[in-house]
């Protein structure tokens, strides 16, 4: 069936350009769905139901005031009904959806046009899981378990997004990238954690620490929780001499706030951490949270690697390796290390996966010609 629909000499029938427009268009209606799923899926919401709303007002929006790239220009970025402003992040993701498909068409079209459309959905996956990772800090199981399942079905059906022309060398070619993109990350995750995922501070004896409803208070600065806090399993940990609720205390017992997780923890007792508004605490020693990397990028690269196997997994990590410290650098740079420490890994990953699908073969071809056969 697929054969029959995507026959090269069939779609050759029609000018190269004018699959060129309609693969930019389809792009755009896919990226207003993206914006709806990056808006969406953080919140647990249903991406089909209700339909498409102003957040604002809950305005439903009609068809005709629903149209890629057009609705949101006319309107000059304002709901029609309220006038509260709409992101232009909704504009950008529905140019950048179809620029990127056009570019898949420019890419694989000559080549096959369900491998330009294979791609196409793989990017679009990727632009979702960049926006709300940069938003949320979080890439939804809905991306990478689901990605890395229709990576394997994908390779599978078709081998040809691996070179491959059997049916069981892509879905061989899927597994192995699986387990190589995931097995990388998890290895470098744990190492790094083991190294440096916490960053202990020696204070001076019987400091107090003050923790409020948005900061930490120590005595020469104040932290804020968004500082320190990106992901669930971030969490604060002291040996405290003493523990002072607004009703209770303590002394001698480990704290441990996780505070994505509301969790807090003094000595055996458990609470939800929503419930302290005001704790103090008399310590020598503050262990703060340091992550680069969590276990949504572990599952972030094992999909890329069902999709694009063994070999993208490590460019991917080299390139974003780069990547990130380019940006970290231009950052300093510009007086802005706090932000370069707070910005997200996944989104790097995106980028490096992005240049793998467009260029990464030749350019490993280029590099590595010996090292890496198989290309």
């Amino acid at each position: 069936m697929f054969d029959a629909i995507f026959d090269s000499t069939a779609w050759a029938r029609v000018p190269f350009w004018f699959w060129g427009v309609v693969m930019f268009w389809f792009g755009c209606i896919v990226g207003s769905f993206l914006n709806v799923c990056i808006y969406r899926m953080p919140l647990g919401m249903s991406v089909v139901n209700p339909p498409s709303h102003c957040p604002h007002c809950k305005y439903a929006i009609p068809f005709y005031l629903n149209v890629p790239l057009v609705t949101w220009l006319w309107l000059g970025g304002k709901c029609k009904n309220c006038r509260a402003p709409i992101s232009p992040r909704y504009f950008f993701v529905e140019l950048l959806t179809g620029v990127t498909f056009l570019g898949c068409w420019l890419r694989y079209g000559d080549e096959s046009a369900l491998l330009a459309l294979a791609f196409s959905m793989f990017l679009a996956a990727l632009i979702t899981a960049t926006f709300i990772d940069f938003e949320h800090y979080i890439i939804p199981d809905e991306i990478t378990l689901g990605g890395m399942a229709a990576g394997v079905l994908i390779s599978t059906l078709l081998p040809s997004l691996h070179g491959e022309t059997m049916i069981t060398g892509g879905m061989m070619q899927s597994i192995i990238g699986l387990a190589a993109g995931g097995g990388l990350i998890y290895l470098i995750l744990r190492a790094g954690k083991f190294f440096f995922g916490k960053q202990r501070f020696a204070l001076p004896p019987n400091t107090k620490i003050v923790f409020t409803e948005t900061a930490l208070h120590l005595p020469d600065r104040e932290i804020p929780y968004e500082e320190l806090f990106y992901r669930r399993s971030d969490a604060i940990v002291i040996r405290a001499h003493t523990v002072e609720l607004i009703d209770r205390g303590y002394r001698e017992v480990r704290v441990r706030l996780a505070l994505l997780a509301r969790e807090l923890e003094i000595g055996d007792e458990r609470f939800d951490s929503e419930t302290c508004q005001h704790m103090e605490v008399v310590t020598s020693e503050l262990i703060l949270p340091r992550e680069a990397m969590g276990l949504g990028d572990v599952k972030f690269m094992a999909a890329i690697g069902a999709f694009l196997g063994w070999q993208a997994t490590i460019f991917s990590l080299m390139v974003s390796s780069m990547i990130g410290a380019a940006v970290g650098i231009t950052l300093v740079a510009f007086g802005k290390r706090e932000l370069s420490s707070r910005l997200p890994y996944g989104p790097y990953i995106a980028m490096a996966a992005a240049i793998w699908v467009f260029a990464g073969k030749w350019i490993m071809q280029y590099y590595f010609p010996a090292t890496l056969p198989g290309l």
